[in-house]
């Protein structure tokens, strides 16, 4: 591709630069510049002022479970229970004449946990909508399952059953289960599932890329490469990709580390025989979930919560487990990512992290280790992320009173807890190095709604409009670089992150210039032209027209996974 990029303002992926021009030559970066080239491009855009970035690096996505998701019975969508249910009796009915095995389950996801009085689903409202086929829904952030009368006895599910560790299983006063299953429970149900066929894990890895670009991103890793949730490993699928080159966009996958292991040199070794350190698939991260989610209260406290369950919620590893194995793999080259909710799961992470690093223990000194999510971060522990040289991998769109914050967060964590919500801009002044992610299908990839809320703490159409906690927010320069530089730099892209004459051409045009706005309408913002790896992707920009006025959709917001 040659073409040149006119009258654009220009954000390197560290700041802003006085050019305003662009040239690609054989989709290189040949020239920043001002004014017209001195040879003209076969193609050129007239930018009208609109800013230009690196393509967006998601630090924290699931791309193949999202496009599976999509393609299949997605409730994401749904604003209330009812249109939730509309959803599933359209999709029923749409797929009863299916004759693939696989579709005699209803499968898919995206419902809200605000729909349900304390968050928790019933197998008898499922039934209604879907009475003659095993159906399991995911949740919108995956920690949960919803299930029916028809899933539970396939899988032998009643009330002899014992959850695995780490898991519940929501059961009435007699003890028999209602259809709410959350973390390891999941594996109950979803173990009578049959599996994905290797086309339909290719779909949900085109239909992630598809998306993903949609929105301006070229990068991104995939926070869980491994068996999870009753979706397939995509591994196989990511390196089939890659080679016959239909995976355009650069992708780093962490894979699983499963919450049974008891031999960790034996993990790690096959592990290691997994690893790939270079093309547009890498394996080189490692995945560890170290608690749940506040709204199940399965995030890991150092107190109990504040309601009649009460609790700490669950810690899957121990602290001995932890520091054995973020050692071992540290020294076989690998970079540690951690999904930690509540204020316990961040601590024993940065402990085993300090672990690794103590005197008499041979770290590696370029490791990219990361934790993800940091909801619930206890002030002392605010420093250590910059002391250890431990990335935040923010998640920042939940940083808002959504009506799962406000019904299902701050009532279960109290008034001090809900003073350490989210920090980033604390975890910013202390000189944490900052990376950003969506963990879609949770919520929308679109990293301008996710800006938004980094920005102003609230969200278009959040529940409450007023900011939670805004001196934790961040300003749009140290946002940007967070999404593009500072997670290409998790990633150790070395084509993405940032724009310079010599790179491949991946980069992001918005239809506006967010530097010219009130921040209140950062949310406003769309992508509409995305180049990756020197190719046009995504073009939904019309030819000499004026910026235009973007609109804005509501999308759902979640918890982690």
């Amino acid at each position: 591709m040659d073409l040149d990029i006119l009258d654009v303002a220009i954000f390197d992926g560290e700041a802003l630069r006085p050019e305003d021009r662009v040239s690609i030559r054989d989709g290189i970066i040949t020239e920043i510049g001002t004014g017209p080239a001195a040879v003209p491009a076969a193609r050129t855009i007239t930018a009208a002022g609109r800013l230009l970035t690196p393509g967006f690096v998601d630090a924290h996505v699931h791309s193949t479970f999202g496009g599976q998701e999509a393609l299949a019975c997605d409730i994401s969508g749904a604003d209330s229970l009812e249109a939730a249910l509309q959803m599933i009796r359209d999709y029923v009915a749409d797929t009863t004449a299916a004759t693939d095995p696989a579709h005699d389950w209803v499968i898919g996801g995206g419902w809200s946990m605000s729909h349900f009085p304390g968050g928790d689903p019933s197998a008898d409202i499922l039934d209604a909508a879907c009475p003659d086929r095993p159906a399991i829904l995911l949740s919108a952030d995956h920690h949960s399952a919803w299930v029916n009368t028809q899933a539970m006895s396939a899988a032998g599910l009643d009330e002899t059953s014992t959850a695995p560790a780490g898991g519940v299983i929501v059961t009435d006063s007699t003890g028999r289960p209602t259809g709410c299953l959350h973390e390891s429970a999941i594996d109950l149900v979803s173990a009578s599932v049959p599996a994905a066929s290797d086309e339909e894990v290719l779909a949900g890895l085109r239909e992630g890329q598809r998306y993903l670009n949609s929105l301006g991103v070229t990068a991104w890793m995939d926070a869980i490469v491994g068996d999870y949730g009753g979706h397939r490993d995509p591994y196989g699928t990511y390196v089939g990709a890659a080679e016959t080159g239909e995976l355009h966009s650069e992708v780093v996958g962490s894979l699983w580390w499963p919450r049974g292991v008891t031999d960790i040199d034996a993990e790690v070794a096959r592990l290691t025989d997994l690893a790939r350190a270079e093309g547009r698939f890498r394996a080189t991260s490692v995945k560890f979930m170290l608690d749940g989610i506040v709204e199940s209260r399965t995030a890991a406290m150092t107190t109990e919560y504040m309601c009649t369950c009460g609790g700490l919620g669950t810690s899957y590893f121990t602290k001995a487990h932890l520091e054995a194995s973020f050692a071992a793999l540290d020294a076989a080259g690998f970079d540690i990512h951690c999904h930690a909710i509540g204020d316990a799961a961040v601590k024993a992470a940065l402990d085993a992290f300090a672990a690794v690093r103590s005197p008499g223990r041979a770290g590696v000194a370029d490791r990219r280790h990361h934790i993800a999510h940091v909801q619930v971060v206890d002030p002392a522990d605010v420093p250590r992320f910059a002391e250890l040289g431990i990335t935040v991998n923010l998640q920042a769109l939940w940083a808002c009173h959504d009506e799962q914050m406000i019904d299902l967060n701050l009532p279960f964590l109290g008034a001090e807890r809900s003073g350490w919500l989210y920090p980033f801009g604390s975890l910013n002044r202390t000189g944490a190095h900052l990376a950003m992610g969506s963990d879609w299908p949770v919520s929308t990839a679109n990293p301008w709604e996710t800006i938004h809320v980094a920005l102003n703490r609230s969200h278009p159409t959040a529940a409450n409009a007023a900011p939670l906690l805004p001196d934790e927010a961040i300003d749009l320069t140290t946002a940007l670089r967070a999404y593009t530089a500072g997670s290409a730099h998790l990633l150790r892209s070395p084509d993405n992150g940032h724009i310079r004459p010599g790179q491949p051409a991946n980069l992001a045009l918005a239809s506006v210039n967010p530097f010219t706005l009130p921040t209140t309408d950062i949310a406003e913002i769309t992508n509409v032209l995305t180049i990756c790896d020197g190719r046009i992707v995504h073009d939904d920009l019309p030819p000499h027209t004026p910026a235009p006025t973007a609109t804005f959709a509501p999308t759902t917001t979640g918890s982690a996974r």
